[in-house]
């Protein structure tokens, strides 16, 4: 309806402009002005402002920017009326003079009431997925057409542009690189990133932001940047809520629910929300060294249950003043039990097998208080927060071996505490229409208490396992500040950004012998300070043309699993182990994207180049306590610098009323460094001497495509289909297969204005998806892993409340709203 009033204001407009005019020197001039939410005391977008001339007839019009603002131009001198109307607002008119000395004319800010009577209190949500692109980040506004995706947040992130999610870890990749900052709401989370958003219903989430270049305002942290979910909000007077079931299958069950709830009234508003994720995951992994004709294959069943609950309250002390606290409780229960099978095509009496039976239980726990000051000056304010974390995870692994030559059997217990205090204080002045000033301090304390306990490590001189316990104490703590500046020109916008951080890093591993309890101390520390600019420039040219350039700095600082000594994981051809002494990896970019805006929708190209410092990458080792035997370790490493590139194009389009696509092509390309240990698998009796050192280099271009279709049968139901391409993957050790699947979905809206909603989804429906990994070093090795991708998810949601009117908000830190009983 807004498309179709705009339009007829163009029609009328243009055939106005059309009609003789008695005078060809009539001079022209022009209105200015910000719109306001009165309530909210933020700026209104797309605002109708319209301008009509003493008798009521339109003279032209237009909308209100992003931010608010507008410049009405071209308008005959006279008295002239300025209506401002928007839905669920109170409309406003003024009259104004256009003549001698006054025809440019800054009304200044408008503020628009709400309507109480006429505002409606369902949360609109588009029906078509649209992407923009801002300044330091592109936005994904999350509409109907992809939560048919799936239930979670996890399956609807392989339909964004630019993000990959792993089908078989839930690992989550942006421009085909894991170190990505995962956050909800602008905040991160103890929770494990993949274990996550498998907990977030996909139909609560109302924008994902890629910020693929973050400013100096964000943590450093991460290569590819961050990638932030913010969900819908509920600020309705009253009582307000969602409530959804989700159902998946294919060979083993996967179900989850949620429910939030939100309680507003006078200066108190009360929410809470509970979702739960209770699945079982079937895989099979089929490993064959070529060479050897050694032969493993692995039955894996993953189990997975958790529940989060959050609680949380904001106290609008009065206009200028805001008080909010809440807390997340999650609480997870899993495990995986494998069964593992060696064989040796020559001698099959050589043949072995492992059971692995894995328990995993942690308990996630959030407390964040905020406290918000508001100045007289619209959009000046300071605010406090503290947020404190802590996670506690048991994993309990019995290991059973049958075979000749078989390792004995060993139990394995590992116990980790976890706790991350951040402290922030962030102040915004506008010192102008034009320009704003940011900074802030911020201080983060995190910690690491690991305990691992085997009753079968190592072996002694005589061949006897024996039992050994290690302790890993990590510590860092990182204390930063920010400035940033940003500035409108007529055409050109820049901001110019720069965070100094001083860190320090205590590590400290204890491996003790309890055969005589002798203990080995391994202690490490690495104090380092950084600064960390940023830059970013955009020209618009026209309402259809925009272009963005940026710069910035980051790092990867190593996570607690890379410098972890204690083994991750055995299998009986791979153990994987952490190192104590790896350095962070700093990575400069640059970026440059193009939008242009057409009449059904908009297309963004860019391209990006990365510089990385210090390389974090992994080394392959042949295993000396077992040579001849085909067993590696895998180590990660600091290696030399690399580059990386990418090119990106994605475009959202409706041709057509009823069907509306969301494409993608991206490519990326990195130089990457390492080192794998090799072993002739002829040689007999091998010794260390045998062992090659080879240092390697790899090209890497990957290619991606992606496209996702949303067919509007009736009001009611609408049809989708996603098609994905993902080239071949090449790393240090590895080529992965090119990989393509198709997606079908069916959405259902039903009841009184379509508060209930089914949906139905097919993933792979013809069965190509396949995981095919071939690898050179350290020996010739084919993989071919077989997880649950042909399932089908069933849906649920509903939508109930009786809240007439919007309540005012607040905003969190990073721009993201924080009040009004989000789901996290």
């Amino acid at each position: 309806m807004k498309h179709f009033f705009l339009m007829l204001l163009m029609v009328s407009s243009a055939i106005l402009s059309a009609q003789p005019k008695s005078n060809s020197d009539i001079k022209t001039g022009s209105i200015s002005g910000r719109v306001i939410d009165a309530g909210l005391n933020e700026p209104l977008p797309y605002v109708n402002v319209i301008i009509k001339d003493s008798n009521e007839k339109i003279i032209t019009g237009g909308i209100t920017n992003s931010d608010g603002t507008f410049n009405i131009s071209k308008i005959p001198a006279g008295l002239v009326k300025v209506e401002i109307t928007f839905i669920g607002f109170k409309t406003i008119e003024k009259e104004i003079t256009i003549g001698k000395n006054s025809y440019k004319i800054n009304v200044g800010d408008i503020l628009l009431e709400e309507d109480a009577e006429n505002l409606d209190e369902v949360t609109v949500v588009a029906e078509t997925s649209t992407i923009q692109q801002k300044i330091d980040r592109r936005v994904i506004n999350v509409g109907k057409d992809l939560t048919t995706s799936g239930p979670t947040a996890s399956d609807i992130m392989n339909n964004i542009p630019t993000v990959n999610v792993d089908p078989q870890t839930g690992a989550i990749a942006l421009r085909g690189n894991q170190n990505v900052q995962v956050m909800v709401d602008g905040k991160l989370s103890n929770i494990p990133a993949a274990q996550l958003l498998r907990q977030i219903p996909s139909n609560s989430i109302k924008q994902i932001e890629l910020i693929t270049n973050p400013s100096a305002k964000y943590n450093p942290d991460g290569m590819s940047g961050i990638i932030n979910i913010i969900l819908h909000k509920n600020v309705n007077i009253g009582f307000n809520g969602n409530v959804n079931f989700g159902l998946g299958y294919q060979l083993e069950p996967k179900f989850n629910s949620s429910i939030d709830m939100n309680y507003r009234n006078n200066k108190l508003n009360f929410y809470g929300s509970y979702g739960n994720n209770f699945s079982d995951n079937q895989a099979f992994i089929e490993l064959t060294q070529v060479e050897t004709g050694l032969f493993q294959d692995i039955d894996l069943l993953d189990s997975q249950n958790s529940n989060l609950f959050k609680l949380g309250v904001d106290y609008y002390i009065n206009d200028k003043n805001t008080f909010s606290v809440f807390t997340n409780q999650n609480f997870f229960d899993g495990g995986a039990f494998g069964q593992t099978g060696l064989f040796f095509e020559n001698d099959p009496s050589l043949n072995q097998n492992q059971i692995i039976d894995n328990t995993n239980e942690n308990m996630s726990q959030q407390y964040n208080v905020n406290y918000k000051l508001d100045f007289d000056k619209e959009g000046h304010n300071i605010e406090l927060e503290a947020d404190f974390n802590i996670f506690d995870n048991d994993v309990v692994t019995y290991n059973r071996f049958s075979g000749m030559g078989a390792r004995p059997n060993f139990d394995e217990f590992t116990d980790t505490e976890r706790d991350r205090t951040t402290l922030n204080l962030d102040y915004v002045n506008p010192l102008s229409d034009k320009s704003k000033l940011e900074a802030g301090l911020q201080a983060r304390l995190f910690s690491t208490d690991l305990d691992y306990n085997s009753n079968a490590r190592v072996q002694n001189e005589l061949g006897e396992y024996i039992p050994t316990s290690t302790s890993f104490d990590y510590e860092r703590n990182i204390y930063s500040a920010y400035v940033s500046y940003s500035k409108q020109l007529e055409k050109w916008s820049y901001q110019l950004g720069l965070r100094a951080e001083t860190v320090n890093v205590t590590t400290l591993a204890l491996d003790t012998d309890l055969t005589n309890n002798s203990v080995t101390e391994l202690p490490f520390e690495n104090d380092y300070t950084q600064v960390y600019p940023s830059a970013f420039v955009t020209y618009n040219p026209s309402e259809k043309n925009s272009y963005q350039f940026s710069f910035s700095r980051r790092v990867d600082r190593p996570g607690v699993g890379q410098v972890n000594p204690i083994p991750e994981f055995n299998t009986p051809l791979i153990s994987q182990f952490g190192n104590q002494e790896l350095e962070p990896q700093f990575t400069n970019s640059l970026e440059a994207n193009y939008t242009r805006n057409l009449e059904k929708g908009s297309i963004t190209a860019g391209v990006f180049y990365r510089l990385i410092e210090d390389e974090i990458n992994q080394g392959v080792f042949v295993d000396r306590s077992a040579l001849g035997s085909g067993r590696v370790i895998l180590r990660i490493d600091n290696f030399d610098n690399t580059s990386a590139y990418g090119v990106e194009v994605s475009s959202n389009y409706r041709p057509t009323k009823w069907w509306s696509l969301n494409a993608s092509f991206d490519m990326y390309g990195r130089t990457q460094r390492g080192f794998a240990e090799s072993l002739d698998p002829t040689i007999v009796n091998p010794t260390e001497d045998d062992i090659i050192l080879t240092n390697t280099e790899v090209d890497n271009l990957i290619i991606n495509f992606r496209v996702f279709n949303n067919f509007k049968v009736t009001k009611k139901l609408s049809l989708s289909a996603f098609a994905m391409y993902r080239g071949r993957d090449t790393g240090l050790n590895f080529e992965m297969d090119p990989m393509y699947f198709v997606n079908l979905g069916l959405r259902y809206s039903f009841l009184e204005e379509n508060r209930a909603t089914f949906s139905l989804n097919f993933n792979n429906v013809f069965d190509t998806q396949e995981v095919n990994i071939l690898s050179e070093r350290p020996f010739r090795q084919e993989a071919h892993f077989i997880p649950e991708f042909k399932t089908i998810f069933a849906s649920l949601a509903y939508r109930f409340g009786g809240g007439k009117y919007r309540a005012k908000s607040r905003k969190r830190r990073d721009n993201d709203e924080k009040s009004g009983g989000g789901f996290l």
